[in-house]
């Protein structure tokens, strides 16, 4: 099992950079590289406790399929979402949402264990994680450009 630590500030209030993490559309369009897709469960919009989402993006050079969960919900400070399927052996995102300032502190926990447990511990020291890392960094960079401009009215009525 690995655990992946990140953290951003973000000069917006804590309620907006909650809000955008929770967006399915914001989600998708931070994702070009990947091409991520949700193609079922909620597919717009935001996800709330208890919904499921399954996502489908180019990683590795393959198309792959994750569904996660929302297992914890407590609006506007955490939120948790948890694989139900994909290609991990398991896989728990929480995300912890701090004032800071005049703004946000976002705190990423990420835990992961790779799909085969012997070449799994080899995958997940030299490549998954660096790999999550970056992918989390890329996503985070996002949110943070579009709490921070007008962007953000894009994905919320605030």
């Amino acid at each position: 099992m690995v655990l992946i630590v990140e953290h951003i500030h973000i000069d917006a209030p804590v309620g907006r950079c909650f809000y955008l993490s929770l967006n399915i559309d914001l989600h998708q369009d931070s994702t070009a590289q990947t091409r991520e897709r949700a193609i079922a469960g909620v597919t717009s919009g935001f996800i709330g406790l208890g919904e499921c989402v399954t996502w489908r993006g180019r990683h590795f050079g393959i198309m792959l399929r994750h569904t996660s969960k929302i297992t914890a919900y407590d609006a506007p400070r955490f939120f948790e979402d948890t694989m139900v399927s994909g290609v991990f052996r398991s896989f728990r995102h929480r995300h912890f949402f701090r004032p800071e300032g005049t703004g946000t502190l976002i705190e990423d926990n990420l835990e992961f264990a790779a799909p085969v447990p012997v070449f799994g511990k080899i995958a997940e020291a030299f490549v998954l994680e660096e790999y999550l890392r970056c992918f989390l960094r890329e996503r985070n960079a996002f949110i943070k450009q579009v709490a921070e401009s007008e962007e953000w009215r894009k994905y919320l009525l605030e």
